[in-house]
């Protein structure tokens, strides 16, 4: 069976719908006439006759067919498609928008404005590739973002209309019964497992489970994680194998903290969103989403990667390896700029440093949580003198923060990344290494090669690997990087030992 990158024709799909195949989840989805439901590619219910069976690019289309989603396999938890993340297209950029909750924030206008297209061109682009609109991609969305809070909250309807962004109760009510085929009651009384729910929903937070497909190497993303963790906005807590990383968030309508987990469920990372805000709850959630990197098409890359002699060995050690993201591209950017040139420990100084002096303090700090980090205009005004930087580099991280708060940069989901890259270069004390890890983790393009990095270096002499293989690992070039990565720390650590 093909990875699912590579099923381009309706046989082909058929045949992962036959064999139940999970790794097409989130890639396309099924209707069944005789049923009037869609569902994912691995529902478990018995397979159709194919003559009774069309398949539609996203849940949005199918439910603009005028399909209802399924209440066994629930098509809308599914991880979303690994090909708008490659995509640098106005398609690609458009569904990373969507996702981010810019419609439902800005409408179809504010999407086509940061796309720099018309509304009308948008509208033509994503009927023709996806099979719906903007309005209708949204739409889904909430419709999704209702169904949870309707399961995993005791908050009142009323609420969770206006929460999952619908404009009235009316349209909220109308929504579901069209998608699910049920009331908001009943949608309610159906959740999965029949688990009871605590009532102080705000003071819990929101329980989710972020869908991924195939396998997850958790250690080694917490590990990154844990690595570059910033007292104040982030925490590791527990041991390995059993850790939560936790960590503020800056959003829309206010401040959030997010939870995951370590430990994976079955094709899943449980998460815990605290909110003071809940219409923050679409894009709180795509944010964590990117920054496990979970819809990502390990089978793709693994492909690709594992036909390389050198990648071969390391693909087979770390299966489903992630590149880690960010939840927000102007954090990641004033820290990459903050700990050039220094170590990462130095770096993590650096930036509890900043913290402290420019970062919003929570209404309630949580654990050794207390703020949110600094905005960018904050930073760009600021002397910076707490850091004992030389003149220089808190010129150079001054500069960055205002060609981010005016906007001469960039970096949204929907952003272009070679012009994003290109805008970063023009800018005093930013280097080809910085520019090519923003790319990489603030913009999500799983395509970078920072060759002048000295440990991704290091791992590709220890793999056997020269400069001119890397052609071949296109379009996956940051996951082969984060496999050089670990190569290099394992190595460290193998020295390590040998010392004690």
């Amino acid at each position: 069976m093909p990875h699912p990158g590579s099923v381009t024709n309706d046989d082909s799909r058929y045949e992962a719908v036959c064999s139940r195949d999970a790794r097409f989840d989130g890639e396309f989805f099924f209707a069944v006439s005789t049923t009037g439901i869609y569902c994912r590619p691995s529902c478990p219910a018995t397979t159709p006759k194919r003559q009774n069976v069309t398949f539609y690019r996203t849940a949005a289309a199918a439910q603009g067919g005028g399909f209802r989603a399924c209440r066994r396999c629930r098509p809308d938890a599914v991880p979303g498609s690994a090909g708008w993340n490659v995509r640098a297209d106005l398609v690609g950029r458009a569904m990373r928008l969507i996702g981010d909750g810019v419609v439902d924030r800005e409408g179809v206008a504010g999407l086509a404005a940061h796309l720099g297209y018309s509304a009308r061109q948008v509208q033509r682009q994503l009927n023709a590739e996806v099979g719906a609109g903007p309005i209708a991609l949204a739409r889904a969305q909430r419709a999704h973002t209702a169904r949870i809070l309707l399961q995993t909250t005791t908050l009142r309807a009323a609420e969770i209309a206006f929460a999952a962004g619908f404009a009235s109760v009316r349209q909220f009510n109308d929504t579901v019964r069209e998608i699910y085929a049920l009331t908001p009651g009943e949608l309610r009384a159906a959740r999965p497992g029949r688990v009871s729910r605590p009532a102080a929903d705000r003071a819990g937070g929101v329980p989710l489970r972020l869908a991924h497909r195939g396998p997850y190497a958790a250690a080694e993303v917490f590990d990154h994680l844990e690595a570059h963790v910033v007292a104040g906005v982030e925490e590791m807590t527990g041991d390995r194998g059993g850790r939560t990383y936790r960590r503020t968030l800056r959003l829309p309508h206010g401040a959030g903290i997010a939870e995951v987990e370590e430990k994976t469920g079955e094709g899943w990372l449980e998460c815990r969103l605290h909110l003071n805000d809940l219409r923050d709850l679409t894009t709180a959630t795509q944010r964590v989403r990117r920054l496990f990197d979970l819809d990502a098409d390990p089978h793709a890359v693994a492909e690709r990667l594992g036909a390389h002699p050198a990648l071969a060995p390391l693909v087979a050690l770390r299966p489903g390896l992630r590149a880690p993201g960010a939840v927000d591209p102007h954090e990641l950017t004033l820290r990459a700029v903050l700990g050039r040139q220094v170590s990462v420990p130095a770096g993590r100084r650096l930036g509890a440093a900043l913290v402290t002096a420019y970062g919003t303090p929570l209404r309630t700090p949580d654990g050794t949580l207390t703020h949110t980090f600094p905005e960018p205009g904050a930073v760009a005004g600021a002397s910076l003198e707490e850091l004992g930087l030389p003149d220089p580099r808190r010129s150079a991280l001054r500069g960055v923060a205002a060609a981010l708060a005016d906007g001469r940069i960039c970096l949204d989901p929907g952003a272009d990344r070679h012009q994003a890259e290109k805008d970063l270069l023009r800018l005093p004390g930013v280097g080809a290494w910085t520019a090519g890890y923003v790319r990489m983790r603030a913009l999500g393009d799983p395509d970078v090669l920072p060759a002048d990095d000295v440990a991704l270096r290091a791992g590709m002499r220890q793999a056997g690997a020269e400069a001119g293989d890397a052609e071949a690992w296109r379009p996956w070039r940051t996951y082969a990087v984060h496999h050089f990565w670990n190569a290099a720390a394992d190595r460290r650590r193998t020295a390590a030992a040998g010392r004690i």
